[in-house]
């Protein structure tokens, strides 16, 4: 298969954390996880991520994920600030952009907010 006309724009990849109760994070760790859950204290941003999350094959067209109550714009740039974060990838596929969970955020955020072992 090949991969011309597709471009593909990753996301850095997201450190585990240590649990928030197993004792103090490390400064870079609270800046990385506090950047990911301010990006999701947008209920626009929080749906688009639940859209993308819950999607067939893990990953799923803006096409089909913009129906939040905002104009396209708006999921643009919404969409823009969950890629900033390290929340979601996103692929170009002709004028289409489909968007993925970046690999390693929801067990990095699974893992901060569950109780130490």
């Amino acid at each position: 298969m090949s991969n011309l006309g597709l471009v593909e724009v990753s996301a850095p990849t997201v450190p585990c954390c240590p649990p928030v109760t197993a004792g103090a994070l490390t400064a870079s760790d609270a800046e990385v996880m506090a950047g990911m859950f301010k990006a999701l204290g947008d209920p626009v941003r929080l749906r688009l991520f639940a859209n993308v999350a819950s999607s067939d094959d893990g990953e799923a067209c803006v096409c089909d994920i913009q129906d939040v109550g905002v104009s396209q714009p708006t999921v643009s740039h919404h969409l823009k600030k969950l890629r900033e974060a390290g929340l979601l990838t996103s692929e170009r596929r002709g004028s289409w952009v489909y968007y993925r969970v970046a690999p390693g955020v929801l067990d990095a955020m699974a893992t901060m907010l569950s109780p130490a072992r």
